[in-house]
């Protein structure tokens, strides 16, 4: 499928706002040992884990987090070799399973705030795009099609463009568009609100605003 794709704005996040909400705030405090957490203000809950987080050793905090956040994807040997590896390294970028890459960002980023330093410093990306198939203008859009269309107009260098040829050509199914893409939602007509890693997709990807290119859907013929 034919389509032409607008690039409105690429900007570099250090964190995704709402990925931790108040109950995350609250329940996390109770687990640094925090005395009645829910009576706290809830503006004042971030600071305060802050302060809980930075009462412990850098990497016991981090295995306190990331017990909280993937303990039903990780078991307990897993997560302590995690909260090992990323006092040195970016885990968000370079976890073999892409499927945790968005919560691990958020691990990083929030144990790096708590500690001003410490941690790796990862970075995401939000891009605003508007997109046209003139052959499928009621075409409903997904992060499998907005990726492969958002892909053609990036270097030959990119990530993305190196692992998945084969996913992108629509040779083979693409699943893991699914974990590249962490947020994704319409913000007005054709344009859409694309939230990723800077590990995937940053400005020195970019060829250009505006392009044309080819989307490859991947036919099943069994």
């Amino acid at each position: 499928m034919k389509c032409t794709l607008k690039i409105k704005r690429i900007k570099t996040l250090n964190e995704v706002e709402g990925s931790w909400t108040i109950q995350d705030y609250i329940e996390l405090l109770s687990r640094l040992d925090f005395q009645k957490p829910e009576e706290i203000a809830p503006q004042e809950l971030q600071e305060m884990l802050f302060m809980a987080i930075t009462d412990f050793e850098p990497q016991q905090a981090a295995e306190i987090v990331l017990t909280y956040t993937l303990s039903d994807a990780l078991r307990t040997g897993q997560i302590q070799q995690l909260a090992h590896e990323m006092m040195e390294d970016k885990v968000a970028e370079e976890y073999p399973d892409i499927a945790l890459h968005f919560p691990l960002f958020n691990v990083n980023q929030l144990l790096f705030k708590a500690y001003n330093g410490s941690f790796p410093n990862t970075k995401a990306s939000i891009l605003e795009v508007e997109i046209h198939f003139p052959q499928h203008p009621n075409i409903e859009m997904n992060k499998e099609l907005a990726l492969k269309a958002l892909c053609n107009g990036l270097r030959e260098s990119n990530l993305i463009n190196r692992l998945y040829p084969d996913q992108l050509a629509g040779k083979t199914t693409f699943p893991e568009a699914d974990h590249i893409i962490w947020d994704f939602h319409q913000s007005e007509k054709d344009t859409y609100s694309i939230i990723t890693s800077d590990y995937w997709i940053n400005q020195e990807d970019i060829l250009g605003d505006e392009f044309e290119g080819v989307v490859n859907e991947f036919i099943d013929e069994d």
